[in-house]
């Protein structure tokens, strides 16, 4: 498992002439920075656009999975009157949308989300399939629980807060990983929606960046011009892998500690023989 990772880091580490001639290699011929150093020109813009994509995806899993937990645990009481009107609702939403156009127009006009930070975080906050996995694992938990809670005179909130949000550790560190990685990888909505650059998240800014050096790269008359060094030695293949250990780095180190949480909650919702 550990070796495809540890090629991607070697082959943004490598010389590109040396990718040339001999192919990705596990140990490169000759080590180089070149491709971090691209990137890095500017440490501002890439410390920002870190900064955002932190917060967004902090702000918004804590948002989702808050959201989430609610609806789902809303939808798992078996004594809710509305449970299957609500869970079809739900289900419904995973069938049909209403389309870029429309979407569009209820963020920037409805809304008024354009050019800010929510406009980043409100399209990911609630998934029906999240909600649906959450339901699937509070249906689990005991009925009994909740019955004894409201004899010792609990209320609602109280039952949910001190009693179902602790026993649902592992759905909601599963689901919030799921939902983190969404935030963090997201790069469509930011380029819908904002044009300001200090809100530019850290995806966008990489696909503008690799963008940018494929046009430069594939039109010698104008790399002639805008660039002063030979642009057969421009790490173009070395620069792709190093916009993966940059932008995945951050996230492959979250993972492991929650690792024990996401293999118990592999089995959410599925049913027991």
């Amino acid at each position: 498992m550990l070796v495809p990772f540890a090629l991607v880091i070697m082959i943004s580490l490598s010389d590109e002439q040396s990718i040339l001639h001999n192919g990705f290699q596990l140990i490169p011929e000759i080590i180089t920075t070149s491709a971090y150093e691209y990137f890095l020109k500017t440490p501002d813009t890439i410390l920002r656009a870190y900064g955002v994509t932190i917060t967004v995806s902090v702000v918004g899993t804590v948002i989702s999975l808050v959201l989430t937990s609610i609806l789902g645990y809303t939808l798992s009481r078996k004594d809710y009157g509305l449970n299957r009107i609500t869970s079809f609702y739900v289900f419904f939403t995973m069938l049909f949308n209403g389309g870029l156009v429309p979407f569009y127009i209820l963020m920037t006009q409805y809304l008024q989300l354009k050019d800010t930070i929510w406009a980043l975080i409100v399209p990911g906050l609630l998934s029906p399939f999240y909600v649906l996995i959450m339901k699937g694992f509070m249906s689990k938990i005991p009925t009994e629980i909740i019955e004894s809670a409201k004899v010792e005179g609990a209320r609602e909130w109280r039952i949910y807060l001190q009693l179902i949000l602790p026993l649902s550790k592992p759905a909601l560190a599963t689901l919030g990983l799921f939902i983190m990685f969404n935030y963090w990888n997201e790069w469509f909505n930011a380029m819908l929606f904002i044009n300001t650059q200090d809100l530019v998240p850290l995806q966008l800014l990489l696909v503008r960046t690799m963008n940018t050096l494929d046009f430069i790269t594939s039109r010698p008359e104008f790399a002639t011009a805008m660039v002063s060094f030979d642009m057969s030695q421009f790490p173009k293949t070395s620069a792709k892998f190093a916009v993966v250990v940059l932008s995945a780095g951050p996230m492959l180190l979250v993972f492991p500690f929650f690792q024990r949480f996401f293999v118990k909650g592999l089995t959410i919702g599925a049913i027991k023989g």
